[in-house]
């Protein structure tokens, strides 16, 4: 017989109850550290006090109204993301997956507009992930994500990723915009290098592209800047944010240039519940507080110091772990054995990780962790190889 919930995911026996920092309690009142962070969404840990105060605060004033009315909350996170970014307008939504459906929307729109409605193919990238949307999958292309669920949006070129002669090829007349994370989340902490986002940059003005970041997993502070792409010192005229914006409260948003969005105009797009008054006052805060240098500068700092770690447990453990990958506090750790392996023994060590492609588990702890729960981290992360080496 089917469960109530509908059975998509493969569960873990583990039920939380209480969460606090960087540290969930469980049922059965046992404390796992988690390194995972609800895959990069409670950036500032669990029950953040801040947070919490502000959340209070506006369920007592107002939980909802129509995007039919003008929501002050919403110009006011709005005027914090414009002020700190490249872009001049947002669109709120609840996760990224609607991010990725109007960023599509929004290429193709821009290009019709301006008297070219054949520019419509959108070029992707072997072992993205932008959402499980009809849209989104189509873009990834994965047989993971997509198969069973054909036919599948058109419009779409997957290409390899880190093939540069491909995708200079692979722009024609019919390219409306390319779509990458400039650090791969689910495809395994795949760096973008810097001067390849440069040169993607340069192809797209020189081919009147428009580019598109996808920066829901490896933005909001994650690498040590507010948006990674800041790293390569370029900017993209449509970005994906979500997961860390809302520090837990479902949000999500759209950020484009005045040109790039040109195309949308009142009726093209819409969202019930996308920039409720709960959901961009908790994330005016989070933006508040991630975007503060000294915070950035600490989170470099602590992704430093969790790096060191691992490389250390990478020349102790060569029999369970090979490299580590990422920036900031968006790293993982290449393993030899099956990563639901060293996850699930993560879980009798107390330590939650997140499993990734290309035998990577994801480590995307708070971005506000103490030192010392990073040194704990390593400890419960060394006794998980223990325990592997022991059972190989």
């Amino acid at each position: 017989m089917i469960p109530s919930v509908l059975p998509t995911y493969n569960r873990a026996p583990i039920a939380f109850v209480k969460g606090e920092g960087s540290w969930l309690m469980a049922e059965d009142g046992r404390r796992y550290l988690d390194l995972g962070s609800g895959i990069a969404v409670n950036a500032l840990g669990h029950a953040h006090p801040a947070l919490v105060q502000v959340l209070t605060d506006q369920a007592q004033k107002l939980w909802h109204v129509s995007n039919v009315y003008t929501v002050p909350e919403q110009e006011r996170l709005a005027g914090l993301l414009t002020d700190q970014t490249f872009a001049d307008t947002v669109f709120f939504t609840n996760s990224g997956t609607e991010t990725a459906e109007l960023a599509i929307k929004m290429a193709r729109k821009f290009h019709y507009d301006a008297g070219h409605p054949e520019r419509v193919e959108i070029v992707t990238f072997d072992g993205a992930f932008h959402g499980r949307s009809t849209g989104a999958i189509a873009a990834a292309g994965s047989e993971k994500m997509v198969k069973g669920f054909g036919p599948l949006m058109p419009g779409f070129v997957h290409l390899k990723w880190g093939d540069h002669d491909a995708l200079r090829a692979a722009i024609s007349d019919k390219t409306c915009a390319v779509i990458i994370e400039p650090i791969q989340g689910e495809g395994g902490i795949r760096v973008v290098p810097d001067q390849c986002l440069k040169g993607l940059r340069d192809l797209c003005d020189e081919t009147g592209t428009l580019l598109i970041f996808d920066e829901v997993q490896c933005g909001m502070g994650r690498t040590g800047r507010l948006f990674a792409h800041e790293w390569a010192g370029v900017t993209p005229d449509i970005m994906m944010v979500a997961k860390g914006i809302g520090g837990g409260f479902p949000l999500g948003a759209v950020l484009a240039t005045e040109r790039a969005a040109s195309g949308m105009t009142a009726g093209t797009h819409g969202s019930t519940y996308g920039g409720n008054p709960l959901g961009c006052a908790v994330g005016a805060k989070v933006v508040e507080i991630i975007s503060d240098p000294a915070f950035l500068a600490e989170v470099a700092r602590k992704g430093a110091l969790l790096r060191q770690g691992l490389e250390s447990l990478v020349a102790r453990h060569p029999q369970v772990f090979e490299a580590v990958r990422g920036e900031g506090l968006m790293l993982g750790l290449k393993c030899k054995p099956a990563p639901a392996d060293v996850v699930k023994v993560g879980y009798d060590q107390g330590i939650l990780t997140i499993a990734a492609a290309d035998n990577v588990i994801r480590l995307l702890p708070a971005l506000n962790i103490p030192d010392a729960d990073i040194a704990e981290a390593l400890t419960r992360l060394d006794q998980v190889a223990t325990e592997l080496e022991k059972a190989a």
